[in-house]
């Protein structure tokens, strides 16, 4: 697959469900929402047999809505719990989800793309578009029993794995030309598990 770099994109992705990543990914945006124009995207990547929940279940309808290629929709809500309604209300600009098929991840990524300004830092939840795209900064949360395919797929290109949403005091971004990081005073450069 071909792949792009964003210097300017923080990805979280994670092992498993309900593992922290819109609480680290709010705290990210929190704290550096005043310094920087912030937009975020969640995506979910839809595999499997087309028009059925990839988790076997009756499932919420998300992946059985679209049946090829991708839905790119954005978040106009905060006053819900759905994640991008949370991301909205931590201070990010715009928020946007994308729906998508793995065959489809970078042309729904480039979709989004066209809305975003230049200079924007993006705040993008998945494991999946690391396939795609070389992001400046990839934080795995790694709290789960067990590892789904997707996070073993790219787990080894994160630059920090972290055990729990509360597991470092500070989020504070720094944006240079090569990209966003954090600054000395949280954990910049290093790569390990936190």
């Amino acid at each position: 697959m071909k792949s792009i770099e964003i210097l300017n994109m923080i990805q979280i992705g994670s092992t498993g469900r309900n593992s922290g990543k819109t609480t680290i990914a709010k705290r990210i945006i929190a704290e550096n929402r005043h310094r920087f124009t912030i937009y975020g995207l969640k995506i979910i990547t839809i595999s499997g047999v087309r028009g059925k929940c990839q988790r076997g279940e009756i499932g919420c309808g998300i992946c059985t809505s679209i049946d090829e290629g991708y839905e790119l929709i954005e978040e106009t809500k905060c006053s819900g719990t759905k994640d991008t309604m949370e991301l909205l209300k931590a201070g990010c600009k715009k928020v946007y989800l994308l729906k998508v098929f793995h065959d489809h991840l970078l042309e729904g990524f480039l979709s989004f793309l066209q809305f975003v300004p230049r200079d924007t830092v993006i705040v993008c939840e998945s494991n999946s578009i690391r396939e795609v795209v070389k992001p400046g900064l990839f934080l795995m949360m790694d709290n789960q029993k067990a590892i789904k395919k997707t996070a073993a797929n790219v787990i080894g290109h994160a630059d920090f794995i972290l055990e729990t949403s509360k597991s470092l005091d500070t989020f504070y971004l720094i944006k240079t030309k090569s990209g966003v990081r954090f600054s000395e005073n949280s954990v910049e450069g290093r790569r390990e598990k936190v």
